[in-house]
């Protein structure tokens, strides 16, 4: 997996997301706490991604992308959240909630495809 690699760019991109929909929560919403934990996991998904291309193992490939994948979901859950309480639109959400599914079905897909290649 290279830096042109899929996962590597959306993931990375998604992240920059996440820093300027925390920024905008911090600056504009005086949201503290949500927006803490959603930059968290938002950034932690590219991180692990970035670990697992340089893992020492095939094991180790897919325990980071496990971890990244738990890392989207909890995203998605914090996007819910700061939606469900009116932090942000409509629009933000479907917007950040559609990358983000998009990077667990990407993730998922990995997954499985590396489970796949094991057992052949």
């Amino acid at each position: 997996m290279g830096q042109d690699n899929k996962i590597v760019v959306k993931s990375k991109a998604f992240a920059v997301r996440i820093i300027r929909l925390y920024q905008f929560l911090q600056n504009e919403k005086k949201e503290y706490t949500l927006s803490k934990q959603l930059l968290r996991s938002g950034t932690s998904i590219g991180a692990n991604v970035k670990e697992a291309i340089r893992g020492f193992s095939k094991k180790d490939f897919r325990f980071k992308l496990g971890i990244a994948l738990k890392e989207a979901s909890e995203t998605e859950y914090w996007l819910e959240l700061l939606y469900e309480t009116e932090y942000i639109s409509e629009k933000q959400f479907l917007s950040m909630n559609d990358d983000c599914i998009e990077l667990i079905k990407i993730l998922t897909a990995i997954l499985n495809s590396s489970k796949d290649s094991e057992i052949s």
